[in-house]
Parts: structure tokens; C-alpha cells; sequence
């Protein structure tokens, strides 16, 4: 008999339209702390400044907005962990996009205040079960509200990694909600159960083919911390750095996920 195939992970709608929100609030809070030379720092986005950055984190909500502009799709044809292997195919047209955004946008402040507002105005107006046109497909609000908290928490750790100094709070739900998909995201990508991948405490999932785990310690065991995973399946951080710095800890034959990421483009 083969092997019960695993139920998809679940998100608390209420408790992602909170994290997506808190997260927001916690980036326009350390943007309103920047000096305009802060502001006009390199970030690891080749090419991107902060400015930049940061009028790219505003995107990451008025994606929404322009979804909802669209008619509704007739139907749902794409589930929640389509939408990591459709990330990287707009990178051109995003590009050029965020860069005529911060350039038109001076006043961050005053930028991100009014997509707050907006956002929050579409959240109490739209269903959580109001489909969108996504780059992955069609997929519920609800659904494409993960992917925000993912973009959000994501651009938060770009943003602290371009400012010396800058130490902007994680929403624990948002953490949670990243961190969980992306490592749903492998198990899609290598699919199997001989290795299990341990990102404490958020996420514990089965992948890579091979004889399978059943009981006791498995043989083949990947452990990280939420950002050092994220960065990993990002592209952020490389496999072989984040091993020899010992920000992960891989044992077994079936440990090296090198082959596997990063999971976004």
C-alpha cells in the first residue's frame, strides 16, 4: 500500500491578516528612523538601494490591491505552495518597476502610511475566499496573504542586513508563516522521506528520496534557525557557507540540500 499521501498545512486567516499587518507596522516604524544616506545605502539586491528596498516592500502590499483591481478568476487553479516556484519569471518587469516607484515616492513616510491605509480599507472589505490572479494562479485571498507575510519578512531581513544598526522586530506569526512555507516548499521540490529538516520552532518537514524514516533518530537530519533558513532557501546565503560557519548543523548521506535550493528566485 503506498504511503498516505500528507494533508497541505493550514493558515489561521485571522492570524495571518494580523502578522501581515503588525510586520508592515514594524518595517514603516525603522524606515521613519532612516537618514536620507541610509536611505541611499547598497543592499544585497544587485543594483537596489534602500530607497529602493523599501519602495519594493510597499509592492509587496499593493500587489493586493492590483489583484483585486482584476475580475475575479472563475476558479481556484493553483494551492498556496504553487506560488514559491513562480516567483523569479518578472524579475525585469519588477526590477523597473520598483525603481519607478522610489522614484516617484520622496516621502517613504508618507508612501507607506498611504498603502497601510489602503490595505487595510481591502481587508475589511473583500472576503478572505475572493480569488486573485496570481503569478502562481488563481488563489484565494487568504492563501495569497501568506505569500505577503512571506515577502514582508523576507525584505525586513534584507533591509536589517543593509542598515548597520537597524534592528526591526519580527511579527512571530509572520516568522512562523514564512519559515513553514518554505519549508513546504522542499518537501514539494524533494519530494521523500529520508531526511528530515528541523527549523525549530516552526517547522519539522520530510524530504529527499531514499529509504524512508520511521522511528527513532532518523539517519539523515538538516537543523537551523528560522532566518538562516530563510536566507538559505532565498538564495541569501549559500549551503556551503551556512555549513562551514555552522549555521547549520546536516548529518547523514541524504543531508546536503545544496542540490535544492534556493526555493525562490
Amino acid at each position: 500500500m503506498p504511503p498516505a499521501k500528507k494533508r497541505p498545512r493550514t493558515y489561521d486567516p485571522a492570524k495571518t491578516r494580523a502578522a501581515v499587518l503588525a510586520q508592515f507596522s514594524n518595517v514603516r516604524d525603522a524606515v521613519r528612523s532612516l537618514a536620507p544616506d541610509q536611505l541611499a545605502l547598497p543592499t544585497r539586491l544587485e543594483g537596489w538601494t534602500v530607497r529602493d528596498l523599501v519602495a519594493h516592500i510597499g509592492m509587496a502590499l499593493t500587489a493586493v490591491h492590483r489583484a483585486l483591481d482584476q475580475p475575479e478568476p472563475a476558479k481556484a487553479d493553483a494551492v498556496l505552495l504553487d506560488w514559491p516556484s513562480g516567483t523569479s519569471g518578472n524579475a525585469a518587469a519588477i526590477d523597473a518597476f520598483t525603481r519607478r516607484l522610489a522614484a516617484a515616492h520622496p516621502d517613504l513616510d508618507a508612501y507607506l502610511a498611504d498603502i497601510d491605509d489602503s490595505f487595510r480599507g481591502l481587508l475589511d472589505t473583500h472576503p478572505g475566499t475572493r480569488l486573485l490572479a496570481t503569478s502562481a494562479g488563481a488563489l484565494s485571498l487568504d492563501d495569497y496573504l501568506v505569500t505577503r507575510a512571506v515577502e514582508l519578512v523576507v525584505h525586513t531581513d534584507d533591509l536589517g542586513s543593509a542598515v548597520p544598526g537597524l534592528d526591526i522586530p519580527y511579527d512571530r506569526q509572520a516568522l512562523a508563516a514564512c519559515t513553514r512555507l518554505l519549508a513546504d516548499a522542499l518537501a514539494v521540490k524533494a519530494p521523500g522521506g529520508s531526511t528530515e529538516v528541523r527549523v525549530p520552532p516552526y517547522a519539522v518537514v520530510q524530504c529527499v528520496e531514499g529509504p524512508r524514516h520511521t522511528r527513532g533518530t532518523p539517519p539523515n537530519v538538516v537543523e537551523t534557525d528560522p532566518l538562516t533558513w530563510i536566507r538559505l532557501a532565498t538564495g541569501r546565503l549559500g549551503w556551503t557557507e551556512a555549513l562551514a560557519s555552522a549555521r547549520v548543523s546536516a548529518s547523514g548521506e541524504r543531508a546536503d540540500l545544496g542540490a535544492y535550493l534556493p526555493l525562490l528566485g
